[in-house]
């Protein structure tokens, strides 16, 4: 699914493309496209790039082919999905621990169109880090 979406091939496209979205929130799919868990975000993120496209823009970012952000954004999982608006990194709390990403793949579409609503919503207020809908601390739990 990942040749639907667009992808951005270098450092520059990257920074320009968070730099230059004024009003809509920047999804960044960082990792690879043959990895199975990538596969799987892809889906979900083609499945929700039409339902979100009047607040969301969603690009996917090859981690080998563009190893800028690996370290400054601490990119170690096969997939990691990060979300920015005007320039600014935008952090959600999922109860795991880190709130900087998303770093597991997502299975249901209208769960992640939740949280980019939640994000787009705190970011149009100012806020720099938002309470996810939902808490995933007890997701590898069952």
């Amino acid at each position: 699914m990942s040749y639907l979406l667009p992808h951005l091939h270098s450092g520059w496209e990257v920074d320009q493309t968070i730099l230059s979205e004024e009003d809509r929130l920047v999804i960044l799919r960082f990792g690879t496209d043959y990895d199975e868990t990538c596969m799987q975000m892809d889906e979900v993120l083609n499945g929700v790039a039409d339902k979100v496209k009047n607040f969301a823009v969603i690009f996917l970012v090859d981690i080998t082919q563009v190893p800028d952000f690996n370290e400054m954004y601490e990119l170690y999982d096969p997939c990691t999905v990060m979300f920015f608006y005007r320039n600014k990194h935008m952090m959600i709390d999922l109860g795991t621990g880190n709130n900087n990403k998303i770093n597991w793949a997502f299975t249901d579409k209208q769960e992640f169109i939740d949280i980019v609503e939640v994000v787009f919503r705190g970011a149009r207020k100012g806020r720099g880090l938002v309470i996810s809908p939902k808490d995933y601390s007890t997701k590898y739990r069952y």
